[in-house]
């Protein structure tokens, strides 16, 4: 479409990261959220009412309004029927992971986007922080070789993330952020193992804590570990130690210790609206810095199944040679 277009977006999903999406992209020049659709009719209708769009009453109704993209913004075990739908429409696609419950249906819906051509982007937002690459740069001299996450949190309220078929539990639905910056600082991961317990009062049948080990294809060893079990935020991190270095990251700021002792620097890009500002650019046709795209963001989703399955079974799960990886 022509660069100087407006831009019409459908969204499809009416929740908490549906309305991060539609406040982030309200602010950008020439765009607007031409309609909205969710199951809960009420809560499409209110978001739509925050920035003037109409209410649509399925995804095939959100491409009748003639939208120029499409943000699916869907429980993980709704993915499948949006990502089609685009695909006959030939719309351009921003996906919120995690991308299935599973892995079969990711990469089922990977294979129809990429037969399509169709440009779809999901979204890790981590990966915008100029925190991240700074990140990067402090660790270019000395590599990583040891990296521990945490996702220590509550239990979000929506009835399907602690059904684990519905979810595919909390280090596919959350900890995968935790997981994809480790591979974009650390790289590809050779083999995990992991371990999970459930408390008698749930909430739902997932793992309500797991810890894990992780070896890297550089040789590196990590562990992610994650809760539910809190009232609240306790700690949502990245760490890294390398020699001479140790690198805190969160969506919020960075902390660095090394010889000079230890600093923090705060995150000035709003990563969100920087994965809006560059899926709606590429949307125009001009040039974009897409960091996520689906086939990437498949290599992460598939980590994050692994470990899952790894908690699942009590077995080492080895991830080259994957399809998809």
């Amino acid at each position: 479409m022509d660069g100087s277009s407006n831009v019409r977006v459908g969204v499809l999903g009416a929740g908490f990261v549906a309305r991060r999406h539609v406040h982030k992209l309200t602010t950008l020049p020439g765009v607007s959220i031409a309609a909205v659709a969710d199951p809960v009719r009420e809560r499409a209708q209110t978001l739509a009412d925050t920035c003037g769009a109409m209410v649509a009453e399925t995804v095939d109704g959100l491409v009748d309004a003639e939208i120029d993209c499409l943000y699916v913004c869907v429980p993980p075990s709704e993915h499948g029927v949006p990502e089609d739908c685009a695909v006959r429409a030939g719309l351009p696609v921003f996906i919120e992971k995690p991308l299935a419950a599973d892995v079969s249906t990711a990469q089922d819906i990977g294979d129809r986007l990429e037969r399509a051509g169709l440009l779809a982007v999901v979204g890790y937002q981590w990966r915008y922080l100029d925190t991240a690459d700074i990140a990067r740069q402090a660790l270019a001299a000395a590599p990583a070789r040891m990296v521990l996450g945490s996702w220590l949190d509550k239990a979000p309220g929506t009835p399907w993330w602690a059904d684990q078929q519905r979810s595919g539990g909390q280090m596919v639905e959350q900890a995968t952020h935790l997981l994809d910056m480790a591979r974009v600082l650390v790289g590809e991961v050779h083999t995990v193992r992991a371990e999970g317990a459930r408390d008698p009062s749930g909430p739902g049948d997932i793992f309500h804590a797991s810890t894990s080990t992780i070896r890297f294809e550089s040789g590196a060893v990590g562990s992610v570990s994650t809760t539910c079990l809190l009232p609240g935020g306790y700690r949502v991190a990245l760490e890294l130690f390398a020699p001479g270095i140790a690198v805190r990251l969160t969506e919020r700021d960075l902390t660095l210790f090394d010889a000079d002792g230890e600093r923090t620097v705060l995150a000035e890009v709003d990563p969100v609206l920087e994965a809006d500002r560059q899926f709606i650019q590429a949307v125009r046709g001009e040039r974009a810095d897409l960091r996520s795209t689906y086939a990437e963001a498949m290599r992460t989703h598939r980590l994050a199944w692994a470990l899952a399955e790894a908690a699942r079974t009590g077995e080492t799960v080895g991830l080259l040679g994957a399809v998809g990886a």
